[in-house]
């Protein structure tokens, strides 16, 4: 494994599925120790880029790295783990034989297995289950394993892709602590995830795919703590009083029955400005609500807008 630089990045990263562009020009940094969220709607081209970066499928053109080394090679797949969205375990074997035959497959010493396939079975909550055959398993005990398995042998960097959807809140936290710990060892996490919660709760940055570009990345934290979404509630909405706000926030939300206009702004300086504006044109404010703006919030603008 190559020394220094990033975890991942690539740079124009483009791939073509006859006239169909999955994924175009893509540019993405992933620092070494570091929790990143990947975001996007259906269709944005995150599970073609995993492919990309795992050597599943070849990039029609564009340069990708990963720890290091040129996206494809041996060497580049040596230190990773990887937790599929969609996956089919071996039914018929116990929960340990499965990590033991993988065990085998990673090159890992015999005393080697026998210290780390318990320890991980405990990590993910199947001590008890370990002589279970996977074909009884629910999905959320097989989410477990299969995640139990991508860290089997000791990666540098872990892909994993939805590794809670299938699990209930305990689980969650389960994956959650698993994700910390990771960091706290210094291993780059690059999670794939629908439950805009998890990832907030987790990751450190993200990136929001649209149409197979990035069309966004952020410090959560930074960015997060910087945004507020305003819920103003008036006494009757126009086309005159929705156009005039859009001054201190370009896109607006308007709720007609509730009578709700819901804007995002970076300073909360500009709330008085905004009330003696309203009340000054003659409408009603009955309500000027700030809130702090969440993941959910910033991915549904930024989507918008890509879409706009």
């Amino acid at each position: 494994m190559a020394d220094g630089g990033w975890a991942i990045e690539t740079v124009a990263l483009r791939k073509e599925y006859g006239p169909k562009v999955a994924v175009s020009g893509l540019d993405l940094t992933v620092a070494r120790g570091e929790v990143f969220g990947f975001l996007g709607p259906n269709g944005a081209g995150k599970t073609t880029l995993v492919k990309m970066l795992l050597g599943l499928v070849r990039p029609t053109s564009g340069r990708g790295m990963l720890l290091g080394e040129p996206i494809g090679r041996p060497e580049s797949r040596r230190h990773i783990g990887f937790l599929p969205e969609h996956f089919r375990f071996h039914e018929w074997l116990r929960a340990d034989e499965f990590l033991e035959l993988h065990g085998r497959l990673l090159h890992l010493p015999s005393h080697e297995r026998q210290r780390r396939i318990p320890a991980l079975l405990e990590r993910v909550g199947l001590q008890e289950a370990a002589a279970r055959p996977l074909g009884a398993y629910s999905k959320g005990m097989l989410q477990r394993i299969g995640l139990a398995q991508a860290l089997l042998g000791h990666p540098a960097l872990v892909f994993l892709d939805e590794p809670t959807s299938g699990l209930d809140p305990v689980g969650r936290r389960m994956v959650r602590d698993v994700i910390r710990d990771l960091q706290d060892e210094g291993v780059t996490v690059f999670l794939n995830s629908h439950l805009l919660s998890e990832v907030e709760l987790t990751c450190q940055r993200v990136a929001i795919i649209s149409a197979g570009r990035v069309v966004h990345t952020t410090a959560l934290e930074e960015q997060l703590d910087g945004a507020t979404a305003v819920d103003l509630t008036v006494g009757a909405l126009d086309e005159g009083l929705v156009e005039g706000l859009r001054r201190w926030s370009p896109r607006l939300e308007v709720d007609p029955e509730r009578r709700l206009i819901t804007l995002y702004i970076g300073d909360h300086a500009v709330l008085p400005e905004i009330s003696r504006w309203i009340v000054g044109r003659g409408a009603a404010l009955y309500g000027l609500a700030p809130r702090r703006q969440t993941l959910e919030d910033l991915y549904v603008q930024l989507i918008h807008e890509g879409e706009e």
